[in-house]
């Protein structure tokens, strides 16, 4: 038993680089769904201001190493560029007014998805964590301060696979804003440090195989290059 009374060694704190310096230890990650229209009617959705819904990675999902390991158990892996929000602080019932000064800063991820493997859990009504919540299931690259680049609230975001254009947008075009993200899910959750928000993706998503590089970009924020091993 170690001093602290930990039966066994306790885990390594997950962490994401800051650009700049520094490292930001990852608490939980949340994403939310369909928050662009386009995506959301491509899925098969209602792009209305119906309310949000929220689903979970694991923190040590997060993976900056520059490239993703097809996952062994999925047929189809798809690409959904998003922007990330870290944290600084959080709470409960967070006013919309004041949740912009609970980031920390923001990134560029893609949300891998073993497509497959979500389709048959959407037919069969079964929770998509599998489809999701598999090891190294988000890219990521260095979180960038706000205290540097401000609150981006519009701006291109793109993901291209092996140079050809896949999907493009405009943060503006988010249904759902990050203050109201943050607000509406710190009525369900408890928001704290070191939370990483996914806050959706645009149209255009689409498989990927071995060998292939994605180069995934936000305007204001940063890019992102992930070969698939």
């Amino acid at each position: 038993m170690s001093e602290m009374g930990y039966v066994i060694a306790p885990p390594p704190v997950v962490a994401v680089p800051v650009a700049g310096g520094g490292l930001f230890p990852v608490r939980r990650v949340y994403c939310i769904g369909r928050n662009y229209a386009a995506h959301a009617l491509e899925m098969g959705g209602d792009p209305s201001r119906e309310p949000p819904f929220f689903f979970q990675k694991n923190p040590d999902d997060l993976d900056p190493s520059g490239s993703f390991p097809y996952p062994k158990h999925a047929q189809t892996v798809h690409h959904e560029v998003e922007l990330a929000v870290a944290l600084a602080r959080g709470g409960n019932d967070i006013p919309v007014e004041q949740a912009l000064s609970c980031v920390f800063g923001y990134a560029v991820a893609i949300d891998m998805t073993c497509r497959d493997l979500q389709d048959e859990a959407k037919r069969l009504g079964r929770p998509w964590e599998i489809a999701k919540a598999f090891p190294r299931s988000a890219p990521i690259g260095p979180i960038v301060p706000a205290s540097r680049i401000g609150h981006p609230s519009k701006g291109a975001i793109t993901l291209a696979v092996d140079g050809m254009l896949k999907q493009s947008g405009d943060l503006a075009q988010m249904i759902w804003k990050v203050p109201e993200i943050i607000a509406v899910l710190s009525r369900y959750v408890t928001l704290a440090g070191g939370d990483v928000i996914l806050t959706g993706t645009p149209s255009g998503v689409g498989p990927v195989v071995r060998g292939q590089i994605m180069e995934a970009a936000i305007e204001g924020v940063g890019r992102l290059r992930v070969e698939v091993v």
